[in-house]
């Protein structure tokens, strides 16, 4: 993806198929390979990947992952058809997904999302990252699996409570955090070098990728 992505104005092709993801409790099984549970932030140490060698010397040993993290609070929010992010560790702010098709989306209303469309996803190769509920209210998670050999049908949307936070490896494929309804405030740590690799679904497949959503409890 050479070019830079505007995530609050992604400017989306009409007439995009949509690819079900299928939809499961997570839980210590379903992770297995992409995160765990995590019932205390405090207790969750974030992974760094060391800098790769780019030629046939080796890195010195203790040195290239010394960045560290970053922390501060993720914030997902419906306005109408329109899911905002935004991440206050990295300064970010996105489009994480629609209610329904892009072209049709508005956000004068106030009526609760049946489903949501994601559009991108994103990995870290430089290291994990941590997504805690501030607000204990149940949330959605689309991840994948490693690989540069992405494919829309190997996303997984995973259903959480709410009592546990969420903490996902480097190179796993991810969009941030889905509240159901509203606005919602996740305690987010990750890398501090923070290298991002995308896919765009909408231009790369022509497709968004879909789950239904219930009213949060």
């Amino acid at each position: 993806m050479p070019n830079e992505i505007d995530y609050l104005n992604p400017a989306l092709p009409s007439g995009l198929r949509r690819v079900p993801m299928p939809v499961v409790d997570a839980t210590p099984a379903t992770l297995e390979g992409y995160g765990r549970l995590v019932a205390n932030p405090d207790d969750c140490a974030i992974e760094i990947v060391q800098w790769p060698s780019t030629g046939s010397r080796p890195i010195d040993a203790g040195t290239g992952d010394e960045a560290g993290t970053t922390e501060g609070v993720f914030v997902s929010e419906w306005r109408g058809d329109i899911l905002y992010g935004r991440n206050e560790a990295v300064g970010g702010n996105y489009i994480l997904a629609y209610a329904t098709e892009p072209e049709a989306a508005r956000e004068d209303h106030a009526n609760a999302p049946e489903r949501m469309l994601l559009w991108h996803a994103n990995y870290h190769p430089d290291g994990g990252q941590l997504f805690f509920p501030l607000d204990h209210r149940p949330f959605y998670v689309p991840l994948a699996l490693p690989g540069d050999d992405i494919a829309p049908e190997k996303f997984v949307c995973f259903r959480f409570d709410g009592r546990q936070g969420l903490y996902i490896h480097p190179d796993i494929w991810h969009e941030g955090v889905f509240t159901l309804e509203g606005t919602q405030r996740f305690f987010d740590e990750q890398g501090a070098v923070h290298a991002r690799v995308s896919v765009d679904f909408a231009r790369e497949f022509g497709c968004l990728l879909e789950a239904p959503i219930g009213r949060a409890d």
